[in-house]
């Protein structure tokens, strides 16, 4: 048995029911939630986030939801203080922490212990990536650090060039920083993994955002919009930007929402790729109605 501190995560592809079963297990085992999902954090930003609601939030504490005006520039290293803060405020209380969310790059944060150092931006050099098409960059990125392009999408041009500014900032790749970064591990980490059929997850995603449309994502965006003279780096987050998209007239409203539906798809295999690389990660079926229950008897081991 380890003498560190117990954080439980729950963890899993998006549409999978991790809100749900963070809330019912908190509420069984006296647990507060610390998010780990990189848009929810954002304000106003509710509706495309699937951001947990007031009603869900009443039933258990959360951590580190909507608190980030969209327009601020929130970085993973800003994520680790923020949420290490949160677990050591709630064992402080004697209650038990929970991470909840499907960010790999946030979770990965905490259970390694990743120590981020402030890297000076060239904004030189970051002028002079704008000039290329993403796709361009990607195949750059991919010469450089295989790894890291592997957990991204094609087409998230910030994290790409985020893969380049540190290789030729540092002269290192991002994967050879962090795992020089990883530092000794405060807590010992239980991490569970919801999983599902893969047909039936589409099938979620696809349900997931129609209603997201029927709820008001598209008025939504427009509000964004019309709040930032700039649309902001949280607008690039998935859902936002091919609405964004839509309302340029670039696509149709059949397209826009059929391009979320394929993003949101390749995005949970990704997150499903992600998660297989965690050693002792306990995988449980989603659709299981027991869950709290699988949870708490693995806990009591």
């Amino acid at each position: 048995m380890s003498d560190k501190p117990e954080v439980i995560v729950i963890c899993g592809p998006t549409a999978s029911g991790k809100t749900k079963l963070g809330i019912s297990v908190a509420n069984c085992i006296d647990g507060e939630i610390v998010s780990a999902d990189s848009m929810q954090i954002y304000k106003y930003m509710d509706i495309g986030t699937a951001k947990p609601t007031m009603e869900e939030r009443k039933l258990a504490v959360h951590h580190l939801i909507d608190f980030v005006e969209p327009d601020r520039r929130y970085s993973v290293a800003d994520y680790k203080i923020d949420a290490m803060n949160a677990i050591k405020d709630i064992l402080k209380r004697k209650k038990v922490p929970i991470v909840v969310g499907g960010t790999g790059l946030y979770i990965n944060s905490l259970i390694y212990n990743i120590e981020f150092k402030e890297e000076k931006v060239d904004l030189e050099y970051r002028k002079q990536m704008e000039k290329y098409e993403t796709s361009v960059l990607y195949e750059e990125a991919k010469k450089i650090d295989i790894e890291a392009v592997k957990k991204i999408s094609i087409n998230d041009r910030k994290r790409i060039i985020r893969i380049l500014e540190i290789y030729n900032s540092t002269g290192k790749t991002k994967t050879e920083l962090e795992k020089q970064s990883r530092k000794r591990i405060e807590y010992n980490y239980k991490i569970f993994v919801l999983n599902m059929d893969r047909d039936k997850l589409y099938l979620r995603i696809n349900d997931r955002v129609d209603r997201m449309i029927n709820l008001g994502l598209i008025d939504e965006v427009k509000y964004l919009i019309g709040k930032y003279d700039e649309l902001p780096t949280s607008m690039q987050g998935l859902g936002y930007k091919e609405v964004a998209e839509y309302l340029k007239g670039k696509t149709t409203k059949e397209e826009m929402i059929e391009k979320i539906k394929q993003d949101s798809r390749r995005y949970a295999k990704r997150q499903l790729t992600w998660f297989r690389s965690y050693k002792g990660a306990i995988w449980i079926d989603a659709e299981n109605d027991n869950n709290t229950g699988v949870i708490l008897n693995h806990l009591c081991m």
